[in-house]
């Protein structure tokens, strides 16, 4: 039994066992256990040293960007000369448009030949020599900053960028990547010729009746009431004209007939007859029609974004987001009795843009 303890003693260990040496403080570490390796040997390309390789690099290079100039013009002469409606036939793609297609592939043959250049110039013929630095403040000393500008000019030297050595490369490059962009500028022309002066002038002119636009029957004075609102159109534009949507949306307009003393605005009661007021009925903030009208208030509501205009004071904005107040158009009554404008809107309708005055 004695013998049993003593051997578990010696295993757990006592002051003299060899398990105590392994408790003892480990050795210290050294502060920088991994010594800086530096920097591989450089191994120069096979066109550091090889004058021909590098030529050949060079005239590699001169194709890419030339690839790209071509590749450009195309674009530009498929946008100008293949209709839009033609269709062809591509395997494996089967019928696709021909000027979409034709556009794709040269825009991409451009874009992708500029970028190879690039990088196989950077790969073959600048420099690559690495160069560590120590990190610094970002507001550098004078000398710094001189050393900095040393090594980008004598980058530039070896890149052959400058005005020396590879000219024909240089060139086709600064060509390249000058004419990539006109094919973002050629496809302005899609947005459609410059409006000029057509927002500035609508179907109203004078003499031309003012229709109901639901029946299209002209309005004459006494079909218009206190308090009502009537929807309505020039005369001269017909619903099966091609170009009916974009008239009406600049000609379309609202009477509203208002007891002559409840009008503010002389101005406007003068451009009236008999107290019916003609509005634009196209809101001023984003076009929609602002027709929900109010008879004891003689307010306007557009139901977009609850801009509210007075009609019994020059249509001015009472509340939202409209800009300015709804065009008035001039009206009286021809000799058979029906109302007609007696000029065009003296401010273009619909909301603002930057030459409306």
């Amino acid at each position: 039994m004695s013998s049993q303890t003593e051997h578990h003693n010696d295993v757990s260990g006592g002051p003299d066992t060899p398990l105590m040496k392994t408790e003892q403080a480990p050795a210290t570490v050294a502060e920088h256990p991994f010594a800086d390796p530096g920097l591989p040997e450089h191994q120069p390309r096979r066109q550091d040293i090889d004058e021909r390789a590098a030529k050949r690099s060079e005239r590699m290079v001169t194709l890419l960007f030339l690839t790209s100039i071509l590749a450009t013009v195309g674009f530009i002469v498929a946008f100008a000369l293949i209709p839009v409606d033609e269709i062809v036939h591509i395997w494996p793609f089967g019928h696709v448009s021909a000027l979409n297609f034709a556009l794709g592939l040269t825009l991409g043959t451009a874009l992708f030949c500029v970028g190879a250049g690039a990088v196989h110039w950077a790969r073959t013929l600048m420099s690559d020599a690495e160069v560590p630095e120590e990190r610094h403040a970002v507001g550098a000393p004078e000398p710094v900053k001189e050393d900095v500008l040393t090594e980008f000019r004598a980058g530039v030297r070896e890149s052959g960028i400058g005005l020396g050595r590879r000219k024909l490369m240089r060139n086709t490059m600064i060509g390249a990547v000058g004419l990539v962009p006109l094919s973002g500028v050629v496809l302005l022309r899609d947005l459609g010729p410059a409006p000029g002066d057509k927002l500035f002038h609508t179907a109203w002119a004078e003499g031309v009746r003012i229709v109901n636009q639901n029946t299209g029957e002209p309005l004459r004075p006494e079909d218009i009431t206190v308090g009502s609102l009537v929807q309505a159109a020039p005369a001269t534009i017909d619903h099966h004209d091609e170009d009916f949507h974009a008239q009406i949306a600049k000609a379309a307009v609202m009477l509203v007939r208002i007891e002559p003393e409840d009008i503010k605005d002389p101005r406007s009661a003068e451009w009236g007859h008999e107290g019916i007021l003609c509005y634009s009925k196209i809101c001023t903030h984003i076009g929609c029609p602002a027709t929900l009208y109010e008879q004891q208030t003689h307010h306007a509501l557009c139901p977009c974004h609850q801009s509210t205009f007075d009609l019994a004071d020059g249509a001015r904005v009472l509340f939202g987001p409209a800009g300015h107040p709804l065009p008035q158009l001039r009206i009286g009554k021809d000799e058979e009795g029906y109302l007609v404008a007696l000029a065009d809107f003296e401010q273009p309708p619909g909301p603002s843009f930057w030459e409306r005055g």
